[in-house]
């Protein structure tokens, strides 16, 4: 009995090491009463134990293919899982690369966009500064076009005031001898106190500090008689006044009188004192060399004052002259100046006429031309007026 009960209570062993199921598990059976037990018949015993034996067959089969179909199903899942990422994925992928060309492609029109604007921003720099230094040339022409044309004023202003008092004064048939001290005689002439500066073009304004050359008579005591072919060609320049050389009239006046009253015998100064002569730019003034430190006058001086730079004699130089804008200075004795001086006169009074300052008829004209024409004849053959 305890033999078959051993038999019993062993459970059928699972295949293919499937866990056995609930229902096949058998309940050992024990006696609650160990006084009174009792035994159930050997015919039910047996009808149970093949009850449960069916029971275990059917069982693992039905688990097994339970089994199977979850494994299909997750297998499925898991390759459309799978599927699903892999497109994802390369979506993402896609994407990246679209998002990695438009950050290229923006980085390089920010690129080009900077350089663009540094090359900007240098050349408004460059073409500000530009401007500005073209502007500060402007103002700087203006200004000192503004202190030359102020400078021309004042001087012509002078020039006319002293014009208009000669004209009225004085006249070629009777000249003011108080405007013209160089026709009283040396004794009457008062002595000259200290040193003034002019230009050429003022000579013939203040002949008291550069008077005229030649010992020029009285008109009215000297005979007169007009040249038809000068006047002639006087008349023909006074309809349309030029200082034009090639006119016949002042290329008359200027290889007659003008170019031997300038030859002297330093040629290249000679005719750069005459370019400056006809130029309007020849500065005429008295020595002060005891005002200036020696330094001084040996950096701007380019001769002694015991030799004439135009003769190249040795005399006693009083006065130097300067051309143009220059500031070397050339000494010149008192013949030199004479003959400068002259020259300076006639020229002087033909911009008068040019300009329409002289305000007479053409006679009275023509024969202040030839006085002065006289003076630079008189100047070339060595007379000047002696100074005190």
């Amino acid at each position: 009995m305890d033999s078959a009960t051993l038999k019993l209570a062993s459970p059928p062993q699972p295949d293919q090491g499937l866990p056995p199921p609930l229902a096949a598990v058998p309940v050992p059976w024990k006696s609650t009463d160990p006084c009174q037990g009792h035994r159930e018949s050997p015919g039910a015993l047996v009808e149970t134990s093949a009850g449960e034996e069916a029971q275990g067959q059917e069982g693992p089969a039905a688990t097994q293919l339970d089994v199977l179909r979850l494994r299909s199903s997750s297998m499925e899942i898991r390759e459309k899982g799978s599927e699903f990422l892999k497109e994802e994925l390369h979506r993402a992928q896609k994407e990246l690369k679209l998002k990695d060309e438009e950050c290229e492609r923006l980085s390089k029109v920010r690129e080009q966009l900077e350089q663009e604007l540094e090359e900007l921003t240098a050349s408004l720099f460059e073409e500000a500064h530009k401007m500005v230094r073209e502007a500060n040339m402007k103002q700087a022409a203006s200004e000192k076009q503004l202190k030359e044309a102020r400078g021309k004023i004042d001087m012509l202003q002078a020039e006319v005031t002293a014009l208009k008092t000669l004209v009225i004064t004085s006249t070629p048939a009777s000249p003011n001898r108080e405007l013209h001290p160089q026709l009283l005689s040396p004794t009457k002439a008062g002595p000259r106190k200290g040193h003034s500066r002019h230009k050429s073009t003022s000579s013939a304004l203040c002949p008291a500090v550069c008077p005229a050359a030649g010992h020029t008579l009285t008109p009215d005591r000297e005979g007169k008689e007009v040249d038809t072919i000068l006047f002639a060609e006087f008349q023909a320049w006074r309809e349309a006044p030029t200082l034009d050389k090639t006119c016949p009239f002042l290329e008359r006046v200027h290889r007659e009188d003008v170019g031997p009253c300038l030859d002297f015998t330093m040629q290249e100064l000679s005719t750069l004192v005459r370019a400056a002569v006809e130029d309007n730019t020849l500065t005429i003034e008295p020595v002060a060399s005891q005002t200036l430190p020696a330094v001084k006058v040996a950096e701007v001086e380019c001769s002694s004052t015991n030799t004439c730079a135009l003769s190249g004699l040795t005399r006693t130089c009083r006065h130097r002259i300067r051309l143009g804008d220059s500031e070397s200075h050339y000494y010149i004795s008192p013949s030199s100046r004479a003959r400068i001086t002259a020259v300076c006169n006639f020229f002087t009074y033909i911009r008068y006429i040019q300009q329409g300052l002289v305000r007479q008829d053409a006679e009275p004209m023509f024969w202040e031309i030839m006085r002065l024409r006289k003076e630079m004849s008189l100047a070339k053959l060595g007379f000047f007026p002696q100074e005190a």
